[in-house]
């Protein structure tokens, strides 16, 4: 009996786990376990519920109710299983139950609250995220988003404001107060309460922040230009301040101005990734149709080596490769195989550009090596074949080009270009008769692709 017990304990540390917590808390429950009856038919609910079993789970744990309605944690446990069933009704009866019987534990309004965020009712969210934020301040985040997807900007801007002054806000709390205020019912008079603070107060970087975006936002482009260099002026080292100067010294054609401010910015942890990401975009355009600062480019993308969510120099090298700059392209793809060296799409477009530059012997080179770690990917050996017909080794480009249609599945447009180097290979060797199947082959293709 000691050795259930002991797994009960750790049932309990694994599966009271809730998805909207913020931050980890100590197991509020303590079930008392009084006899051998309770004790079999909790086991048998957490064991159920372990192994997703919700049914049975409940079931268990409706046995475990009925001899001890009282216990405000088995209506709990009752709550998560029906909501893993999204049984919402039933499963926010059983929260409610939990709180009407210990309104004092924490979890019990967690778990109402995921009920309520999971059918996307936002206005029964509130009451409960005020109740949680006496329990976590933490949740005043959540309460700050709730007030914007039911529209209640007022308390919203209200409660950002609050928090500016205690406990500090995090980037998107301030895009949120940024969008609050250029609504455009409320600009002009925030655009004068903006700039009477920044005069009273010239080294608060939020108000030039704010009145910068109103600016923007109004095609005020001169004037958003001149908050902004009265910001770096007042506070030099405001990141802020870089992000605005960048595009009005974009506009202006100054790339080199520009480029110091981007660099103030992409070194910034101040500032949201996704701008980060915008800036050098602005950049990749400009140096690309200014046909300069290529340094600065290359320069400004070793910022994002670490990125997992976007490989910066693959995208950049396809913005080139559409541009038919075939050069840049190979310089930012190879980059970016350095960082992600098994990514096969980024390999198959650097081949590409090889092809277009007419590097064969590189396109040769590099699909016959990655086909040792890609054995059974078919574009390789289409690379492989046709870099060798291009090279005139009409031999060994038929010997890949025949090996890599085995592993053609439902790419007509590949099984094409297949023929087609198989009729060119032949006809390097002048075999007629082959050439003639291939060509005629990939003629057929095309025309039932095109039925």
């Amino acid at each position: 009996m000691m050795l259930k017990k002991q797994i009960i304990g750790l049932l309990f540390l694994g599966l009271l786990g809730c998805p909207m917590l913020v931050g980890a808390q100590i197991n509020p429950e303590d079930i008392a376990l009084k006899n051998d009856e309770f004790e079999n038919h909790f086991y048998e609910s957490l064991k159920q519920k372990a192994i997703e079993n919700y049914d049975k789970a409940i079931a268990e744990i409706q046995q475990c109710i009925a001899m001890q309605p009282r216990n405000a944690a088995l209506y709990n446990e009752l709550g998560k299983n029906f909501l893993s069933l999204k049984n919402y009704p039933e499963a926010q009866r059983a929260f409610d139950k939990a709180i009407e019987l210990n309104p004092k534990e924490r979890w019990y309004w967690n778990g109402l609250y995921d009920v309520f965020y999971e059918t996307r009712d936002y206005n029964s969210s509130i009451r409960v995220v005020q109740k949680l934020i006496e329990f976590d301040k933490k949740f005043q985040d959540d309460l700050v988003s709730l007030y914007m997807y039911t529209q209640q900007f007022d308390k919203a801007l209200f409660l950002i404001e609050e928090m500016e002054r205690t406990v500090g806000i995090s980037s998107t709390l301030e895009l949120y107060k940024m969008q609050i205020i250029g609504n455009s019912k409320q600009k002009k008079p925030q655009k004068e309460y903006l700039e009477e603070a920044i005069r009273k107060n010239p080294k608060d970087e939020q108000n030039y922040i704010e009145l910068i975006f109103l600016y923007s936002e109004g095609n005020q482009e001169e004037k958003a230009l001149e908050v902004a260099k009265k910001l770096e002026e007042a506070i030099p080292d405001s990141d802020w301040a870089q992000v605005s100067l960048f595009k009005f010294q974009l506009n202006n054609n100054n790339g080199e101005k520009a480029s110091q401010a981007m660099f103030k910015v992409l070194k910034s942890r101040k500032i949201d990734s996704k701008i980060k990401h915008r800036v050098l975009n602005e950049f990749l355009i400009f140096v690309n149709n200014s046909n300069t600062f290529f340094n600065e480019l290359n320069m400004a993308t070793d910022y994002f080596t670490d990125s997992g969510d976007v490989n910066v120099n693959k995208e950049i090298g396809i913005f080139f490769l559409n541009k038919k700059k075939t050069d840049r392209a190979i310089f930012y793809l190879e980059k970016a195989l350095k960082s992600y060296k098994d990514d096969i799409a980024t390999i198959e477009i650097l081949l590409q550009a090889n092809v277009d530059s007419g590097n064969y012997e590189e396109v040769r080179k590099r699909a016959t090596d990655y086909i040792e770690i890609f054995p059974t990917h078919a574009r390789l050996y289409y690379f492989a074949g046709l870099a060798l017909n291009q090279l005139k080794n009409f031999s060994d480009a038929i010997e890949y080009l025949h090996s890599g249609m085995d592993f053609v599945v439902n790419d007509p447009d590949l099984e094409i270009n297949f023929h087609i180097q198989l009729g060119e290979s032949y006809h390097g060797l002048g075999d007629i008769k082959n050439k003639e199947m291939h060509f005629t082959k990939a003629e057929q293709l095309l025309k039932q692709k095109k039925k």
